[in-house]
């Protein structure tokens, strides 16, 4: 089980995109990279392709940053938060924020 999953709302603690949220579209490279909504945007220069129809252009797209730049974010305390793993009485294994003891909910 990892800490990030796609779906979270995370935050940025790190790069030119500090402090923005966004939610984890795709995780990448072995769990090391994720794609955030909105988060680390660079410009793409595309060719065209008539046969699949792509126009050409310059286009701005997702690029991955560093899972460890990256915070789950608690909606209780507004901040990035650790996330940890308990076992619970049903034998499931779920995330729970580190500073409230609350569980991650999806």
């Amino acid at each position: 089980m990892r800490k990030i999953k796609k779906g979270d709302d995370v935050i940025i603690l790190a790069g030119r995109s500090k402090g923005k949220r966004g939610k984890v579209l795709r995780i990448v490279e072995h769990g090391q990279k994720a794609f955030v909504e909105g988060v680390n945007l660079v410009k793409k220069h595309v060719k065209p392709n008539p046969d699949k129809q792509i126009k050409g252009g310059i286009t701005e797209r997702e690029s991955p940053i560093a899972i460890a730049n990256v915070a789950i974010y608690n909606p209780i305390t507004k901040r990035g938060d650790r996330v940890g793993f308990k076992v619970l009485e049903s034998g499931k294994k779920v995330r729970y924020f580190k500073s409230t003891n609350e569980l991650v909910e999806i």
